[in-house]
């Protein structure tokens, strides 16, 4: 089963971490105009002021963090922490705090099905890293080991949190792995809708699109710091582990030239531990065949495939009594865990996580935890009641440390597929302000150079 590593070539030097060629873009299965509107794009604003450690949350992690390790009195900790506090505005987590604090957080995340091996998550302490180059290259590094030669890793690399002294990094990307999208005149869209935006702000720091755009181009990295503007950066040839899609009886779906990357790394989410807020910290699980067939490719919003499958299929469209969109996304998501397997890159179906997750759950209340769960977030997209997680309700409350969205929204109604998104934060987010100017007044272009030997 054939697997790419490749980037899209860009016109522009963004970044060119590694010198092998390029590959070839990926044309879309319903051909679309070849003119893209030029939207002017989101403005990006300055991250928020720094701010101080939360005292109260502060405690309760110190707490449970000795309670739940057996680490006896917390008091001598506690009584450090509050002095750090006092003094500065904020306090300094462990080595240890900072990875059980990352793996209570991927436990805590009511939106994630795949919490049952949240103890194996590991975590990257990169907390000295506050600059546009160090963010880069160690994200780089987040997709080589999390990718691990298709034995996918859970991963989570943390970045300088936010202080009173000054503010964190940001990602902008929703995933460190994005395809862009491309608005033609006609209103149709060629590649991901839910990139529209990104994809924009890309273009406009300097990023050019292949000389022929495709469905599957992949986004440069846009980072920003309080101290430097946003910067696009694209990842080297060879990082993004990319899977060729093909059906194990349909061999005619090969021509679709489908794909998708192997590593569902989120960037752009807030770390939130014990009162102090990491806004960049890149985590990723594995998929879940269903995030990739029924959603990305198959969303009216997204690619919106089921109608070039079922066409393909020799389907009967002429009403939907015939059912022909559930047969058409049975037979896409049979493509993707066949690829994925085929390829020896890691994947789950939708039956055998909803009994992993069902254990975790039972695994949690043996504890004596809650284990809040977001119903509309665990259950699958098809099949649902065919999974043991569709018959029973979910306490869905907000616990501490956890996964919080971005300050800022890029403005587009669709979410970013994978986990942990927790929707229920939402209304928490400002839109991007609309320049991508130095404060000058002159357009300029964001680009940035790492040398092979960074990474």
């Amino acid at each position: 089963m054939p697997v790419t590593t490749t980037t899209t070539a860009a016109s522009v030097p963004v970044v060119d971490l590694q010198s092998s060629s390029a590959g070839r873009p990926v044309a879309h299965p319903n051909p679309r105009s070849p003119r893209q509107i030029r939207v002017p794009p989101p403005r990006l604003a300055v991250p928020d002021e720094p701010r101080a450690a939360d005292l109260a949350e502060a405690e309760e992690f110190v707490r449970q963090h000795h309670a739940e390790n057996g680490l006896g009195d917390a008091g001598p900790r506690l009584a450090q922490v509050r002095a750090q506090i006092a003094e500065s505005g904020t306090y300094r987590h462990t080595p240890d705090e900072l990875r059980y604090g990352a793996r209570l957080a991927w436990r805590n995340s009511a939106a994630c099905i795949g919490r049952l091996y949240w103890r194996s998550l590991v975590v990257r302490d990169l907390r000295t890293v506050n600059d546009v180059a160090g963010v880069v290259i160690n994200s780089v590094r987040h997709l080589q080991l999390a990718t691990n030669g298709g034995r996918i890793r859970p991963t989570i690399t943390i970045f300088a949190p936010d202080t009173p002294e000054r503010a964190g990094p940001r990602i902008i990307n929703g995933q460190l792995s994005r395809y862009a999208g491309y608005r033609n005149d006609n209103g149709s869209t060629l590649g991901d809708p839910a990139n529209l935006a990104l994809t924009r702000i890309a273009r406009a720091l300097g990023w050019r699109p292949p000389d022929q755009p495709g469905a599957f181009d992949l986004l440069p990295l846009v980072v920003r710091t309080d101290r430097q503007p946003p910067i696009a950066v694209e990842l080297p040839r060879g990082v993004v582990l990319e899977v060729l899609l093909r059906h194990p009886d349909i061999p005619a779906l090969a021509e679709l030239d489908l794909r998708w990357h192997a590593v569902p790394a989120i960037s752009n989410m807030r770390l939130r531990i014990g009162g102090v807020t990491y806004p960049a910290a890149p985590f990723n699980g594995w998929y879940m065949g269903t995030e990739i067939g029924a959603r990305n490719l198959a969303d009216t919003s997204r690619y919106d495939l089921l109608p070039e499958v079922a066409r393909m299929l020799d389907l009967d469209t002429s009403g939907e009594f015939t059912l022909w969109r559930d047969r058409a996304l049975v037979e896409l998501n049979r493509a993707v865990l066949y690829s994925f397997r085929a390829a020896g890159v890691a994947i789950t179906d939708h039956h055998t996580e909803s009994a992993r997750f069902i254990t975790h759950l039972r695994n949690e209340e043996r504890a004596g935890r809650r284990c809040p769960a977001d119903w509309s977030w665990i259950v699958p997209p098809m099949s649902a009641s065919q999974t043991p997680v569709f018959h029973r309700y979910y306490d869905n409350d907000q616990l501490l440390p956890n996964f919080l969205p971005p300050e800022e929204s890029l403005g587009e109604d669709i979410p970013a597929m994978g986990c942990p998104v927790n929707p229920g934060h939402a209304d928490s987010s400002r839109r991007f302000d609309s320049s991508v100017s130095d404060g000058s007044g002159e357009r300029r272009s964001n680009l940035f150079e790492v040398a092979a030997t960074d990474v």
